[in-house]
């Protein structure tokens, strides 16, 4: 069997078009959607609402990591636009409907936090099979799937929020993780909760790694672990035990998958 494996395609269709020649199945560990892009400001769904000036003011208030002049920054942008969840909905679909309709293989399907899986069933096509918290059998191994990322400790989304993006609690992550039970392949977006897999040395900070993914892997000794979200890692790979930790690569730039064979 030879399986590719990709993460973080954020938006770039035509790479996604050909992640899975050659392979018996594609399978993509989230984010598709190319929300904010910090290397064209005009690209992205910020870009497209926006325009590239308001995004480069965005990202300039991110990178100094003041959060009170960010969010009322933030806050002004969707206060300027008439039903800006409708904005954004429609603006996902059309990444949705082009980013779906460019897989030409078998594929499998987990949503990262900058996702809205709600639209997966409608929008995925025939040839997706959307996961999250499922078990399949791919090549006589079982592949399990876990989705989303961990929401920061004491922060709440708002319901009137025009984006949402797709953050779990550390509990009903690691109940989800947990009732994969045995599986030969671990499929997650974020990675598990070891420092060299969740720091990112370009944005220079850690990412939040969970620690259910760390326990499933201690107790059922899994293959693999594969994810992604973790742009720029400390380490792609990491040997823990008889598995295999992998971040399988930043697609949107690499617009290389990560091969599995066995």
């Amino acid at each position: 069997m030879r399986v590719h494996v990709v993460s973080d395609v954020h938006g770039n269709a035509e790479a996604l078009a050909r992640a899975g020649d050659g392979a018996d199945a594609l399978v993509v560990l989230g984010d598709l959607i190319d929300f904010v892009d910090y290397t064209d400001y005009s690209g992205g769904i910020l870009g497209r609402l926006f325009g590239a000036d308001n995004v480069a003011t965005f990202a300039t208030l991110r990178s100094r990591g003041d959060k009170e002049a960010l969010a009322s920054f933030a806050q002004s942008l969707w206060n300027s636009v008439d039903e800006p969840r409708t904005a954004v909905d429609d603006a996902i679909r059309e990444q949705y409907a082009e980013l779906f309709g460019a897989v030409t293989a078998p594929t499998y399907a987990t949503p990262g936090n900058v996702d809205a899986p709600e639209l997966w069933k409608e929008l995925a096509g025939d040839l997706v099979e959307t996961l999250d918290g499922d078990v399949v059998k791919i090549g006589g191994l079982r592949f399990g799937f876990i989705g989303g990322a961990l929401r920061p400790p004491g922060a709440w989304p708002r319901r009137d929020a025009a984006w949402r993006p797709y953050l779990r609690t550390d509990e009903e992550f690691d109940a989800a993780v947990a009732g994969l039970g045995e599986v030969d392949v671990l499929c997650s977006h974020v990675p598990p909760d070891i420092a060299d897999l969740t720091y990112d040395v370009v944005a220079r900070r850690e990412e939040r790694g969970s620690a259910g993914l760390l326990d499933h892997i201690r107790r059922h000794c899994p293959r693999w672990s594969l994810f992604g979200h973790v742009h720029q890692p400390l380490a792609h790979r990491y040997r823990l035990g008889k598995t295999e930790c992998r971040n399988v690569g930043y697609f949107k730039y690499s617009a290389q998958p990560y091969v599995l064979r066995w």
